[in-house]
């Protein structure tokens, strides 16, 4: 063998240690599995703010832990198979963003974030104290559910349209995320402002266009979007077909304002997902998920859409703007 050659086998096989070395360490360290409902981009989103919260608890990823995430795109048919793909991996945690996503996952630490639902309530956990089992994570606003969330959303909203006098809500007619839940938490908070609300329960994220055309007919005086990630898949489309209404319309979530909305009024999701990291951290240092608290959001961010406030011909009031964490203009 000439000695050049022998030098470029070397030069190969010392470029080929390490990477066989890095996917060896890879391979004995605890996966973290991650799984949104909606797009690739808030998977994507909130999975960086997971790793965030990981490393601000002393974990790096490649050296404590690697991590893997899957995304259902809005479509819930797809989950069962993501987790059971994910099942053969054998992750050391899953770790959901919203959803019930938790009910599909074997016997093994799920850490759910941004979940609007009472968990207690919801027969999930024991207590938000001690959860118990193999659950545990962090919940949108424990005190009073999604109840007490949704009253604060309206009262912003009825400041900013206040000849505000029917609401025409839209969401998905299945109880796959806990739409009853949601009604009923729409209608209660309605009543104690004052206002009717109209229910516009489609079928699927097709006939969201009729719905919006019924409420244009019956003459509501604005929109509220449902929680469902199926729906914020659609958002561009959605928000274009309010805008021909004319009418104000606001979505529960600060990307349906930052997709063109009026305002928005939520937990900060990416705090969550943070936070989140912390009790993985916890799970992948030995701790029992049953073990660890089940917190509660304590950062919500107001957000207005001054562009779609002038389109709409309205003044957003002094007071309710210097309260915004956010201002589109």
């Amino acid at each position: 063998m000439k000695r050049r050659d022998f030098l470029g086998v070397l030069g190969g096989a010392a470029a080929a240690w390490p990477l066989a070395a890095r996917a060896q360490q890879a391979a004995n360290l605890p996966l973290v599995a991650a799984i949104g409902l909606s797009t690739e981009q808030l998977a994507i989103t909130r999975s960086a703010s997971l790793r965030e919260g990981l490393k601000q608890s002393g974990l790096i990823e490649g050296k404590d832990y690697v991590m893997t995430v899957r995304f259902a795109d809005g479509d819930f048919s797809r989950l069962p198979e993501i987790v059971k793909g994910l099942d053969g991996l054998k992750p050391r945690v899953y770790v959901t963003f919203g959803g019930t996503i938790h009910r599909l996952v074997p016997n093994a630490p799920v850490v759910f974030t941004g979940v609007a639902v009472d968990p207690v309530t919801q027969g999930w956990v024991e207590s938000y104290a001690r959860p118990g089992g193999m659950l545990t994570g962090n919940v949108q606003n424990a005190s009073g559910g999604l109840e007490s969330l949704m009253s604060k959303q309206f009262q912003l909203f009825k400041e900013l349209v206040p000849n505000l006098t029917r609401l025409g809500f839209i969401g998905l007619m299945d109880t796959a995320v806990n739409f009853p839940v949601e009604r009923a938490a729409v209608q209660k908070a309605a009543q104690q402002l004052g206002f009717a609300v109209s229910m516009y329960e489609v079928p699927t994220i097709a006939d969201v266009e009729s719905a919006i055309a019924s409420g244009q007919r019956d003459d509501v005086s604005a929109f509220f979007m449902s929680l469902d990630p199926r729906l914020a898949v659609r958002i561009p489309q959605i928000v274009a077909s309010l805008a021909k209404t004319g009418k104000p319309a606001f979505g529960p979530t600060p990307f349906w304002t930052r997709g063109g909305l009026l305002m928005s009024y939520y937990t900060d999701l990416d705090e969550q997902a943070r936070r989140a990291g912390g009790q993985v951290a916890k799970i992948l240092r030995g701790a029992k998920p049953g073990d660890l608290p089940i917190e509660q959001a304590d950062k919500f961010t107001l957000i207005l859409n001054l562009k779609t406030a002038k389109q709409l011909g309205i003044t957003v009031p002094p007071a309710l703007l210097a309260q915004a964490d956010e201002v589109i203009e």
